[in-house]
This record gives structure tokens, C-alpha cells and sequence, in this order.
């Protein structure tokens, strides 16, 4: 059988620890073609496991390199030290070849490991940046829900732990397997898109000047075209200026940040209206719905009437 181990360390969050204990702890071996589920075990680095997932046997932490799949689940501490001792235990199972996989921000404890220099990896967005920051040497990849190197796994935030743990039933045990899965679960096969959907969109700076000004008439009147040249007109700048000053302070240039608006409004509307895409093209300045469709998939990552159904009155009203 799969022997998977989860790794509760002394800052384990419950909701991905849970998420793991369901799918790999529950014996569904009905949906396996070899009729065999996964063996769960955990080690805890306080106490023992049974506070935490009664009725999963326990482990030495000696053990965390004899299994096939490590899962290390989301911390609530991202920059006190990381346990020497469950460092030491994942490299050796990563150097055994055992499969490392942490959920949301368990990716900062692989980091700390070195598991993740020179791979690309994902953990929750509103962290992505503290991770990039603190360890240059991992590709961080904000807006998708999971990241599948091989050997080393992470998932972005929270309900993206369930994505990976599925995507890891089907690669072990089939499509038809995870399908199964999710079924029982009631919970969606694939969500297309990534994290970008969930982010939040960028805040206008506040400052009290021209350029704040500049913005937040650009702001209020999307539906109009705009140039660079207006906004430098509108903040009393020169157009090299205006760049240099936007890039500063809003960490975009001219042009991508009026795209940003522009998006930013689109989702407000289509989660809040009910306009046609056609007419939320037009209120974002967008012109057509094809230009939407574009401009919308490639910052969000789906369509906008896959958002509008995702997050529109309708669907919130129906959850």
C-alpha cells in the first residue's frame, strides 16, 4: 500500500490537516483498481497524533523518510524557525525519493527545508510575496492552485489543499479514482482557472496629491478612453514621469494598471449585475466582449461568464 505520513508540526492549521486526513485516511479502496487505499499515518511534533486525527496510527518521526508521500500541512507561523529536527526528516525523505507534498503555507517549512530552491511553487496568495522575498531561489507562482514538480507539490490556500490532494488520487490511482473522489466529497473534479480569481485587486495609493487625484479620476470614468498621456496631463507630469512615479507606487506601469481597473471593475460588476458581458465590456472600457473575454482571462485565468457563475448574485445566492 501507499504509505502517506502527515507531518504535524507544532503550528499546523486544521482545515488542510483535515482536508489530507479525509482523503488519504479514509479507506475508499473500492475506488482503487488494485483495491488498496493509502496507509495513513502521523507524526506530531507535540503530544501525539491522536489529539489531533483520532484513530490514525502514530509514527516516530525516524519513519518520515520510509514513506512514499510526506504531507506537511499549512503553518500559522511563517518566520519563527522551522524544527531542526522535522527539517533534517524531510530532506532524508526527499533524498530517499519519498514524494514531499505541503498544503497552503506548509510551503514555508519545505523552503526552510531547501526543497524548494530552484523549483517553482505555490502557497497562498496573500503570501506569495513574503515567500518570494524570503527565499529568492523558488519560482513562486501566485495565480495558480497547485504546482506539480514531480517529486515536490505545493498548493496555493486553503480549499486549494483539497485541488492537490485529488490531483494526487488521480496520478496514483487513475481519473476515474479521483472522480469518485469528489463525488463522494461534493466537491468540483478540476476548477478551471487558478488563484488569480481569489486575489484581491490592487488598492489606488492614497497619498493627497496630483497623482492620487489623477488615479482616482481615471477610476471614475473607465468607460472612456485613456491615455498615458492623460493621466500625466491629469497628475502634472511628464509621461516618463508618470511611469517612473506609477511603478513606484502602485507596482504597475501606466498602461497595465488602467488594464487592472478595468478588470478589477468587470469582476465587481459581473459578481454584483446583472449586465450582459457586452455591457460590462462597455462600462469597463473594454469596448467588446471579445476584448473582455481576453483582457479577463488572461489577469483572472477563466472567462467571465465562468466567474460570473463562480461568484455572480445567483451563485452566491444558491450557496
Amino acid at each position: 500500500m501507499h504509505r502517506v505520513v502527515i507531518a504535524v508540526h507544532e503550528h499546523t492549521m486544521l482545515l488542510e490537516l483535515a482536508i489530507a486526513a479525509e482523503v488519504f485516511g479514509v479507506d475508499r479502496a473500492e475506488l482503487a483498481p488494485n483495491g488498496e487505499w493509502y496507509a495513513l499515518a502521523a507524526w506530531a511534533a507535540v503530544g501525539t497524533p491522536e489529539r489531533w486525527l483520532p484513530g490514525v496510527p502514530p509514527c516516530a518521526l525516524a519513519d518520515l523518510p520510509a514513506a512514499d508521500t510526506v504531507v506537511v500541512p499549512s503553518t500559522d507561523d511563517l518566520v519563527g524557525p522551522v524544527d531542526p529536527e522535522l527539517v533534517a526528516a524531510l530532506r532524508a525523505a526527499h533524498e530517499r525519493g519519498a514524494r514531499i507534498v505541503a498544503l497552503c503555507t506548509g510551503a514555508f517549512v519545505l523552503a526552510a527545508a531547501g526543497l524548494l530552491d530552484g523549483r517553482p511553487a505555490a502557497t497562498h496568495w496573500m503570501h506569495a510575496e513574503e515567500l518570494a522575498r524570503r527565499y529568492p531561489r523558488i519560482d513562486v507562482r501566485p495565480d495558480v492552485l497547485y504546482v506539480d514538480d514531480g517529486q515536490v507539490l505545493t498548493s496555493a490556500g486553503k480549499t486549494a489543499a483539497l485541488d492537490l490532494c485529488v490531483h494526487l488520487v488521480r496520478r496514483d490511482f487513475g481519473a476515474a479514482a479521483a472522480n469518485g473522489l469528489v463525488r463522494m466529497l461534493v466537491g468540483p473534479g478540476y476548477r478551471p482557472g487558478g488563484q488569480a480569481q481569489f486575489i484581491a485587486p490592487p488598492s489606488t495609493p492614497r497619498a493627497a496629491d496630483a497623482l492620487a487625484a489623477a488615479l482616482d479620476w481615471a477610476r471614475a470614468h473607465l468607460d472612456r478612453p485613456i491615455t498615458v498621456t492623460d493621466l500625466a496631463r491629469r497628475a502634472g507630469l511628464s509621461t516618463r514621469q508618470l511611469a517612473r512615479r506609477m511603478q513606484a507606487e502602485t507596482g504597475a506601469r501606466p498602461l497595465e494598471w488602467l488594464h487592472r481597473q478595468r478588470v478589477a471593475l468587470a469582476q465587481e460588476l459581473l459578481e454584483t449585475s446583472d449586465a450582459s458581458i457586452e455591457q460590462v465590456a462597455a462600462r469597463c472600457g473594454l469596448g467588446t466582449a471579445a476584448t473582455l473575454r481576453r483582457h479577463f482571462r488572461a489577469a483572472v485565468g477563466v472567462s467571465p461568464t465562468t466567474y460570473r457563475a463562480t461568484f455572480g448574485r445567483a451563485s452566491t445566492a444558491a450557496g
